[in-house]
């Protein structure tokens, strides 16, 4: 267990939420592992001829082996990503617990104003199922993410910056 793990509700290449992932990761310092959550859509026929997929299945084992997680989900109609929902249903068929205890921090980037907060509290109530340690702050909400990182993919504004590494230093110590 000594990496961080980071997963990213968007696939889009270039989204700001795998900047943000990334920014996450580069303030925590040390090992990082980008999960992939383009898996197939959970089928339980699928699930019940062909068991766990390996894509899922190595997605498990990464959470498992993590030394903690960083979730960065965009807001879609109030809510999180499918791809997201997805990943957490087809985690929750595999062996094992790997979401139990394990330190996990949410944060958000969206183009409204409210910087993903109602994504923030979907994510939440679709992870309290499965145990883990999430913590409650302080909160990362990258509103108008469209312009809020540079053409290096960092962070521009240092309020986000300072928000950011007050959650990794905090992710550190859980």
């Amino acid at each position: 267990m000594s990496y961080l793990l980071g997963l990213s509700g968007s696939l889009r290449s270039g989204e700001t939420n795998t900047k943000l992932v990334h920014a996450a990761a580069a303030s925590f310092g040390g090992d990082f592992q980008m999960g992939n959550l383009r898996l197939p859509l959970y089928d339980g026929d699928l699930e019940e001829e062909s068991g766990i997929p390996e894509s899922v299945q190595t997605l498990a084992d990464q959470i498992a082996g993590a030394k903690a997680v960083v979730i960065s989900t965009p807001e879609y109609n109030k809510s999180i990503s499918g791809v997201l929902k997805n990943a957490l249903d087809w985690v929750s068929r595999a062996e094992g617990s790997p979401w139990h205890g394990k330190p996990v921090a949410i944060m958000s980037a969206a183009a409204g104003r409210a910087g993903g907060e109602r994504a923030q509290f979907a994510l939440r109530l679709c992870m309290m199922p499965f145990n883990p340690l999430i913590l409650q702050g302080p909160e990362v909400l990258v509103a108008a993410s469209y312009e809020a990182f540079g053409d290096d993919g960092k962070l521009i504004s240092d309020q986000y910056n300072t928000s950011l590494d007050r959650l990794m230093a905090a992710l550190k110590a859980a």
